[in-house]
């Protein structure tokens, strides 16, 4: 994929670049909320966002990749929501949820710092993917806006489509150099 890397990944060298294959970059400078609630706490997040609250396993987004307010709102299970936001609107938008949801029982919590995020793009990117995932990547089984947690080999994470050919990773801080070592592992056995 020939896209230039977003602001957030602009200033860090790949970790893996194989033009015309496969590009994994580090995504940096995010801000990332859980949120749980009653379905009226829900509605009431999805306005102070300006975001429709997406289905489970889906994601909704305003802006596009690397654009300054881009936001993402994911669905991980009845009542689990991630929002990714750009790190410098991280105060605001705590502060915007608890007075829209402060009449509803909710939990606001920030992970910032738990997990590190990953963009993975190029043709080669479902497969090395399958490399280490069980899911089914075939954009019919996984398409555009589809998000949900699974391993790649012993790593949990958290994987969303965000274009054909582009994917966006998180997991946990501790197994991130682990992730990045088998994503380049399963890019040399591709060949």
């Amino acid at each position: 994929m020939d896209e230039a890397p977003s602001p957030e990944t602009a200033e860090m060298p790949p970790l893996l670049n194989r033009p015309g294959f496969a590009r994994l970059l580090p995504v940096l400078g995010l801000g990332r909320l859980v949120f749980r609630g009653v379905p009226a706490a829900e509605a009431r997040l999805g306005a102070a966002l300006g975001l429709a609250l997406p289905a489970i396993n889906r994601m909704v987004h305003r802006g596009e990749r690397g654009e300054p307010g881009a936001r993402a709102l994911m669905r991980f299970g009845p009542d689990e929501l991630l929002l990714l936001l750009p790190r410098g609107e991280l105060e605001s938008a705590i502060a915007a949820i608890s007075q829209a949801c402060a009449a509803e029982p909710h939990i606001l919590v920030d992970v910032s710092d738990r997990h590190l995020g990953f963009v993975l793009e190029g043709p080669a990117v479902a497969a090395i993917l399958h490399s280490g995932c069980p899911l089914d990547l075939d954009p019919r089984a996984f398409p555009v806006g589809m998000a949900t947690r699974s391993l790649f080999h012993k790593a949990e994470i958290l994987l969303w489509r965000i274009a054909p050919m582009l994917f966006r990773i998180e997991t946990g801080r501790s197994f991130a150099p682990y992730l990045v070592a088998q994503i380049g592992a399963g890019a040399r056995d591709l060949g």
